[in-house]
């Protein structure tokens, strides 16, 4: 059997168009900046001392979590100090294959849908040692890395197996526990931003609406958030602007409604973000 342990690889972005899955042993060689994906992530905590950072909350975890992430979650992992051993696997999953997988009776993807009463970011099985989930996905990545006949058509069923089982886990385990924490004053100023990205936002607003200087907010936000409040709001005008434009809004329009000033100003946070236009965007869909 081959080793399926690698070592971190800071590539955020898919290369296939159904998913991929990676086992990762040994600390992250830097800070990971708050970022989102166009794709599902389901993450595995193995073991080490890390906490998971999503949109204002900070989650602690246990070896055995499961951590759910939809393309709209900002996120980003944080490794205690005197971590070591930090291990985990990673599966990105193409939210198009995986519609194509589901059906009226059985949507593969609720478990990633905010809207659904069930969705929790963490998932804790209430026994690690038996958990359907952990051990098909540790299955998958097996076959993942293997060079068997028949492994396509393998991992297909395999990867279907495993979605189903992680959201009957969904339905069946609580979700926040007594020892995450949203991030207080900070947890407060996201929620504001996330209901007005699409205004004239400015640290001086922002700042004077909370009662705080902006020497404050902007030291305080970057030690909770990992970036600085500017760039928090243009990522989330962005995600925004995604999903405009996969409507079919036109890209001018777009660009008015999430916030930014100018379309020139759209275009460059757009094409320095994704690396392609607002216009490229729409015609590779």
């Amino acid at each position: 059997m081959k080793n399926t342990v690698r070592s971190f690889d800071p590539r955020q972005e898919m290369r296939n168009n159904t998913f991929e899955v990676f086992h990762y042993k040994g600390l992250l060689p830097f800070d990971i900046e708050v970022h989102h994906h166009d794709f599902y992530e389901v993450y595995l905590f193995l073991n080490g001392s890390a906490e998971y950072w999503i949109e204002g909350k900070r989650i602690t975890m246990n070896p055995g979590d499961f951590i759910l992430l939809n393309p709209s979650e900002l996120h980003r992992s944080i490794i205690l100090p005197n971590a070591t051993d930090y291990e985990r696997i990673v599966l990105w999953i193409n939210k198009d294959w995986l519609s194509t997988l589901s059906s009226d009776n059985c949507n593969l993807a609720r478990c990633f849908d905010p809207n659904n009463p069930n969705h929790k970011n963490r998932l804790r099985p209430a026994n690690i040692h038996i958990c359907p989930s952990s051990d098909k996905l540790h299955r998958l990545v097996e076959e993942y890395c293997s060079d068997l006949w028949g492994k396509d058509e393998y991992l297909k069923a395999i990867f279907v197996q495993f979605m189903i089982e992680l959201n009957r886990l969904s339905d069946e385990v609580v979700g926040k526990s007594k020892k995450d924490e949203d991030s207080g004053f900070i947890q407060q100023v996201l929620v504001y931003i996330n209901e007005n990205y699409n205004k004239n936002l400015s640290l001086d607003e922002i700042s004077s609406r909370f009662f705080v200087s902006k020497y404050h907010l902007s030291h305080v936000f970057r030690r909770e958030v990992g970036v600085s409040v500017y760039r928090y709001i243009t990522i989330k005008r962005l995600i925004a602007s995604k999903k405009m434009l996969e409507e079919n809004i036109s890209a001018s329009e777009t660009a008015w409604a999430c916030g930014f000033s100018d379309y020139a100003s759209f275009y460059r946070a757009f094409k320095g973000e994704y690396g392609i236009s607002p216009k490229e965007f729409v015609s590779g869909k």
